[in-house]
């Protein structure tokens, strides 16, 4: 089977320390974050920022000296989110752009929190979609396009027909969220997504909560890729906190190998993803 790109998101832009004292938020936190997952078998670090309070932020200064400060310590592939958080508007969370990443986080559709913030919006209209894609294609920053529901897809066709993302183009689902527009993290909603997949797209899976291991164990088996982190999922197993980013990409290569699936390299996820050689940005 084909080796397994995992992505390891290491902060998130919702709970904080109150949720697990070992969630990573200031950027050497973060950098040293990433270079363990590395050493674990991630080929992708999914990166958000905070501020020196804690508080998410899309401030491209800071969000560069993440990217640097990881670089620094190996060659993992940068993934900073637009998506940022609650409080940010959408011309804040496109500051996430401005910064010499290898790829970034695209929302694909709007949906209602129903936690942090309740009632608010995470807006995605789809004339915002495609001005955060057109700002990626002109940098050469490959989108990771978030689909939490099929309706999203159509988001996705819309981004391939007017050529503002190549191939291969690479979705991400994700599933479990609580937001009015998100679905369960059930695998019946896993296997239907995945008959909507585009040709020439290549899927990955974020689970969040109790549903990070099944699904993105699922995902190995169904020639996927997989997510894990403390962004989506504090706990190693029921009422046990991680007490890592990178103990969670330990467990998810130990799976993949007993699957027959190697991880991947960044060196070889920039291969199946065409991002280019190391360096080359």
């Amino acid at each position: 089977m084909s080796k397994l790109i995992i992505t390891a998101a290491l902060t998130g832009g919702f709970h904080g320390r109150d949720a697990n004292p070992n969630l990573p938020e200031q950027p050497d936190e973060i950098a040293q974050a990433a270079y363990d997952c590395w050493q674990a078998g991630a080929a992708i670090v999914h990166l958000h920022a905070r501020d020196k309070s804690g508080k998410v932020t899309c401030d491209p200064q800071i969000y560069a000296e993440i990217v640097a400060k990881v670089r620094a310590r190996c060659d993992v592939i940068t993934q900073v989110s637009t998506g940022g958080g609650p409080g940010l508007t959408p011309e804040e969370r496109s500051k996430a752009i401005e910064v010499d990443a290898d790829m970034a986080s695209l929302n694909m559709g709007t949906m209602v929190r129903t936690r942090w913030g309740e009632g608010s919006i995470g807006l995605n209209t789809r004339s915002q979609i495609e001005s955060y894609a057109k700002a990626m294609l002109d940098k050469s920053i490959k989108p990771e396009m978030e689909v939490y529901s099929h309706s999203m897809i159509v988001d996705v066709n819309n981004l391939i027909e007017k050529n503002l993302v190549k191939e291969p183009y690479y979705i991400d689902f994700v599933l479990g969220m609580t937001n009015q527009g998100a679905l369960p993290g059930e695998p019946k909603h896993l296997l239907s997504l995945i008959e909507y997949l585009p040709e020439g797209a290549i899927f990955n899976v974020s689970g969040v909560g109790p549903a990070q291991l099944p699904l993105t164990t699922l995902a190995m088996l169904l020639g996927g890729h997989s997510r894990v982190g403390l962004e989506d999922n504090i706990y190693y197993t029921k009422g046990i906190l991680a007490k890592s980013n990178a103990q969670l990409v330990e467990r998810t290569a130990r799976i993949a190998r007993e699957l027959g699936r190697e991880p991947a390299s960044p060196g070889e996820a920039r291969q199946i993803l065409q991002l280019g050689a190391y360096g080359a940005r």
